[in-house]
């Protein structure tokens, strides 16, 4: 797994599981100390993800909200969406909503 930081924005590539999620976490709650409101995961790369992962997801969306601060998962994959909607963690991670366009 590498992080990287754009701006407000963290962007996560490789396989985010369970031997990740400490260093996701780290990342995750240093934004969500810091100054700015609102943390963005940038998921594009992401090629694998288990449930651990989506927990740890979903745990730092409610505190994030807790604090009055928001949590955006962006651009997640089709293997993403798939193992979001196999834990029923989907209903628990805020997804940035992109508009549709004609």
């Amino acid at each position: 797994m590498n992080i990287f930081t754009d701006g407000h924005t963290l962007v996560l590539q490789g396989a985010f599981d369970v031997r990740s999620t400490w260093e996701v976490r780290d990342a995750i709650y240093e934004r969500l100390d810091g100054p700015d409101d609102d943390v963005v995961i940038d998921m594009t790369d992401v090629t694998t993800i288990d449930a651990t992962a989506l927990r740890l997801l979903a745990v730092a969306t409610r505190a994030a909200w807790l604090s009055g601060h928001h949590l955006t998962v962006r651009n997640p994959g089709p293997a993403v969406r798939r193992m979001a909607h196999l834990t029923r963690l989907a209903h628990a991670i805020e997804v940035e909503r992109v508009a549709a366009t004609a």
